[in-house]
């Protein structure tokens, strides 16, 4: 497997030297360090000057946020956060990131990273359960963008990824996450599988139509058609509705 080539961004100077040495002496036939960034505008003129497909990032830069850098990433590349602070400063966001590091870093853990970096794809398994608040960075038709969870108004599988009804977005979105995925992490108090090829965000339904012996149709706040759903999560679905 070739070597990831990575950027560090960090305000502190102190702490792109200490975490280039860990990875230089420890890590250097997995990770290649192509550059060092203080602020976004100077992270994103490297990310795209360098063929980087890894970023240890910061949250807090100076007077600014990593988290403004993941739009000017491209949608290959993966992102390590490193933070002074406990995860749960980051719980608010599922950026797909890879890994995120506590300051100072540890060696231990540094290599735990890298083993993560060097596996693909990053297990989705794991990751903890998603709430209607949660803001999601996903790659959208080739693009990265945020979106809050409680804004989807449905997904239709579509092979091994899946479309997105966002409200407010007049067509939906291919983002590489599965149905499966979707609803491992979907918070069941609000969504609900309809059809073995879509879920739907309950807040959403505005009615559901008997459609045939076998189906019903589910109409949505803000979608132009009736999602269909089968009567085999037909009476389960109408119960949560009442």
């Amino acid at each position: 497997m070739r070597r990831r080539h990575a950027l560090i961004v960090d305000d502190e100077r102190l702490a792109r030297r200490e975490l280039r040495t860990l990875l230089e002496k420890g890590h250097a036939q997995a990770v290649h360090v192509v550059g060092e960034a203080a602020s976004v505008a100077e992270a994103a003129r490297l990310a795209e000057a360098t063929d980087a497909d890894l970023v240890f990032l910061d949250i807090t830069l100076a007077h600014e946020s990593g988290f403004d850098l993941l739009l000017h990433l491209g949608a290959d590349v993966d992102v390590v956060f490193v933070t002074a602070h406990d995860a749960h400063a980051i719980r608010a966001f599922d950026v797909n990131a890879i890994d995120y590091l506590l300051k100072p870093v540890e060696p231990e853990r540094l290599a735990r990273t890298i083993a993560r970096c060097m596996a693909a794809p990053r297990a989705e398994e794991t990751a903890r359960p998603l709430t209607v608040d949660d803001r999601l960075f996903l790659r959208l038709d080739g693009a990265r963008a945020f979106i809050r969870v409680g804004d989807i108004v449905a997904i239709h599988a579509a092979g091994d990824e899946s479309l997105v009804h966002l409200a407010g977005r007049p067509a939906a979105a291919r983002t590489p996450r599965s149905l499966a995925q979707w609803e491992a992490r979907l918070p069941e108090r609000w969504f609900a599988r309809v059809h073995r090829s879509a879920i739907v965000n309950l807040e959403y339904v505005t009615r559901v139509d008997e459609w045939s012996h076998a189906s019903y149709l589910v109409h949505l706040r803000g979608l132009p058609e009736p999602v269909r759903m089968s009567r085999r999560y037909g009476m389960r679905v109408r119960d949560r509705l009442g």
